[in-house]
């Protein structure tokens, strides 16, 4: 099990934190994209700054790029930074692409596949024919596909954000690894199943998959405060990261055994109750998609999600720069200590 660091780089200062980071042992960083900076310039930044740790985006959002502008974009980051890239993929949802990017949120598996295949295509010289089902290139009567003319690179791992159940089977039959969210290990098996269901399509192991968990970190003696205030943040997820119809995260928090409170967060949220939507997170959410807690705790958990077959551990981080350095510093150490011990036979 590594552990892995999710940021934001906007600043010298940001990229400093990464730096060291790398130095006490974190093993990968992770850059999101929503609606502010992208995912993929910093890590070209972060290239020149660092040297060993794993230049991951978590995630790049399929649909608001073409899939061959995602692999120029990915291309020069492997090459610049020496193949550490890894290449974090979502759908996203329609909120998102249809009030942000302006596109279609349509068959958003389909694009999922179509872009994995077309990058990889790509990146390994290939000349660029895909007759697809969200894509189709070249468009009939534009003559023959066109061959990229950047060298070949090394291959890209590309590991999928997914959270339901088709999407999840399309991580184990297609992807490198997942990457996570809404995930209790406690209920491991409501997303392993179905990518275990992927892998066996292709004829493959979900051991031959890393599986990348997001998480907040803390070290606390309040539990309750801390399990009670990221419970709180959920609201937002709950009740507006999505439409009523379409919300995965709602979904995954629903196959995990919260259908009610999910149900009436959303609905408080969605009539301006805020605060009170807030405190109907159950904080069992909270604390279970987390590491909050003393130390003997978080190791405590830190063995569940290892058991679970989860390979690396996003933190989540929060405080000053020296204060998330000792955080993901200590975290480096339990993950250490419970990836050395022997595992009991199931």
């Amino acid at each position: 099990m590594h552990v892995g660091v999710g940021v934001g780089v906007s600043s010298p200062d940001d990229a400093e934190f990464v730096v060291d980071a790398e130095r006490i042992g974190a093993t990968s960083v992770w850059i999101a994209e929503a609606w502010g900076h992208d995912a993929v310039t910093p890590l070209a930044f972060l290239a020149a700054r660092t040297s060993t740790i794993r230049l991951c985006t978590g995630i790049v959002q399929v649909g608001a790029r073409t899939p061959a502008m995602l692999a120029m974009q990915a291309m020069s980051v492997q090459e610049l930074s020496g193949g550490r890239l890894v290449l974090g993929l979502g759908s996203s949802g329609p909120r998102v692409m249809e009030a942000w990017h302006g596109v279609p949120f349509h068959k958003p598996l389909a694009a999922m596949r179509d872009t994995i295949e077309i990058v990889r295509q790509i990146a390994r010289g290939d000349r660029l024919e895909h007759d697809g089902v969200a894509y189709q290139l070249p468009l009939p009567g534009s003559g023959r596909g066109i061959r990229s003319m950047a060298s070949p690179v090394d291959p890209i791992p590309m590991v999928i954000a997914a959270l339901g159940p088709k999407s999840l089977e399309l991580t184990g039959e297609i992807a490198d690894g997942w990457l996570g969210n809404a995930f209790m290990p406690e209920h491991a098996d409501v997303f392993l199943s179905s990518i275990r269901a992927g892998c066996e399509r292709a004829g493959r192991k979900l051991s031959d998959l890393e599986l990348i968990m997001p998480v907040a970190v803390e070290f606390t003696d309040d539990v309750e405060e801390a399990g009670r205030r990221h419970a709180d943040g959920y609201a937002f997820t709950i009740g507006a990261m999505g439409t009523a119809d379409t919300n995965f995260y709602n979904r995954a928090f629903t196959n995990q055994g919260y259908g009610d409170d999910v149900q009436a967060v959303y609905e408080l949220w969605q009539a301006g109750r805020r605060d009170e939507a807030a405190a109907r997170v159950p904080i069992e959410i909270g604390l279970h998609t987390n590491l909050l807690g003393t130390p003997e705790m978080i190791t405590e958990r830190v063995r569940l999600y290892r058991d679970a077959g989860i390979s690396t551990l996003q933190a989540k981080l929060s405080g000053t720069a020296r204060q998330r350095l000792d955080t993901v510093a200590q975290l480096v150490d339990i993950v250490a200590e419970v990836t050395a011990e022997p595992v009991a036979d199931s």
